[in-house]
């Protein structure tokens, strides 16, 4: 048998049907499904009806467990107004991270700042004004005076800087948006969409922690003129800290708005309103559903083993695959007990293998029903096997792919 089996891997190796392997046995099965281990009791889902809202696109969200609750249009693209300020805030918070801007730096306004139009912090052209403040300026007072001048310390140009927008907007998977401005202003292509404008917010929150308390004052005073915040859900609802308003009369009335409330955050945005009351009792009725009529229990611990995967070619025959970060699910509220995570796993799984890597997707379900979706990762680096563990394994996936069923 032994010599049998040298002889087939010889052959193999110099007829180059190992390398053809793969290949093959990839058609045999796209697919292991298992039973994964809960760990955390989940109650059945139901459908939970959403509140009318009345706007162009919303959508809400739940941060942790990253799911749409509900939305309309949010994938339509929409002008973003001042919304795109939370891109231009980004940036900032970006480079004074790496140091690109320092807060007690001191900038001055550019005429072309000077004269923008719309909301504005009323920047001095004779007096330099700090990061910190026109930060403040921008995120507060929505100053358009104060994202031209960020914009140009930080890329030269605001049109420089726009390409930078659109770059980082490309990395966080904003594949909706496009940006000429830093201020929001009517401009010829600069669109958005709902649901990139929560996954920027959900970035903010969660690269900028340190920043993040900012979106919450209630007003800033500047060159003596003091002016409140703009998102009238701060002063309404003590679980909202954040995140920004906007307006134009072509966009009509937007607000990003975050509440955090018993642990669990939750993201709604609202664009196309009447008015400003109208985007913040919109907001107000999004936040409350999916706060009330939805729970967020963990699922799984930051690198807890949900199962083993086979590997072949590795210098190890299995690797563990979960979440390299606590994993949660959102689920209607105080309901059922039919729920199940299935976990299913790509075959064959080859490696290399690296930390991370996507390797099966963890459903949620409630009978044929899927209500949530989770890539699972590799929780540790496979190496290649040496060469006779390689066109071993090749063998035993060619011999895989004839004897499977079409």
């Amino acid at each position: 048998m032994k010599k049998t089996l040298l002889g087939l891997l010889a052959a193999a190796l110099i007829s180059g049907q190992v390398a053809a392997a793969p290949q093959a046995a990839s058609t045999e099965a796209a697919a292991q499904t298992t039973a994964a281990p809960t760990a955390a009791a989940l109650p059945a889902a139901s459908a939970v009806a959403a509140p009318e809202i009345a706007a162009t696109a919303y959508l809400v969200k739940d941060l942790q467990s990253g799911q749409v609750l509900a939305g309309k249009n949010i994938n339509a693209q929409v002008e973003p107004a001042s919304l795109t300020k939370l891109m231009t805030a980004y940036l900032t918070f970006k480079a004074l991270d790496n140091g690109t801007l320092k807060p007690d730096q001191m900038l001055t306004v550019s005429p072309k700042g000077w004269r923008a139009e719309g909301s504005r912090m009323f920047l001095d052209p004779q007096k330099p004004a700090s990061v910190s403040d026109l930060i403040k300026g921008l995120i507060v007072q929505s100053g358009n005076d104060a994202a031209i001048t960020l914009a140009e310390a930080i890329g030269g140009s605001e049109e420089g800087f726009a390409a930078m927008m659109d770059a980082e907007a490309k990395r966080l998977g904003m594949t909706h948006t496009r940006y000429t401005n830093s201020t929001g202003l009517p401009g010829e292509g600069h669109l958005t969409t709902v649901n990139d404008l929560a996954i920027l917010a959900g970035a903010i929150i969660r690269d900028f922690p340190k920043y993040y308390p900012i979106y919450a004052m209630k007003s800033f005073k500047y060159n003596n003129i003091e002016q409140p915040n703009r998102n009238l859900l701060l002063y309404r609802d003590s679980s909202v800290d954040g995140l920004k308003t906007g307006h134009t009369s072509s966009a009509g009335y937007n607000l990003v708005a975050s509440s955090k409330r018993n642990g669990r955050r939750v993201i709604s945005v609202v664009v196309g309103t009447e008015s400003t009351e109208a985007r913040a009792s919109e907001s107000s009725k999004l936040l409350n559903w999916a706060l009330q009529s939805y729970d967020t229990p963990k699922l799984y611990d930051a690198n807890q083993t949900i199962s083993q995967v086979k590997v072949y070619k590795g210098s190890a025959n299995a690797v563990g695959v979960g979440f390299l970060d606590a994993a949660y699910v959102t689920i209607p509220h105080g309901e059922g007990q039919n729920i199940k995570p299935v976990l299913e796993t790509v075959q064959p799984v080859l490696a290399p293998i690296q930390k991370g890597q996507v390797l099966g997707k963890l459903r949620i379900m409630n009978g044929n029903t899927v209500l949530a979706e989770k890539n699972v990762v590799a929780l540790d680096a496979v190496d290649e096997a040496g060469w006779f563990g390689r066109a071993y394994d090749s063998i035993v996936l060619w011999f895989k792919s004839l004897f499977s069923e079409e």
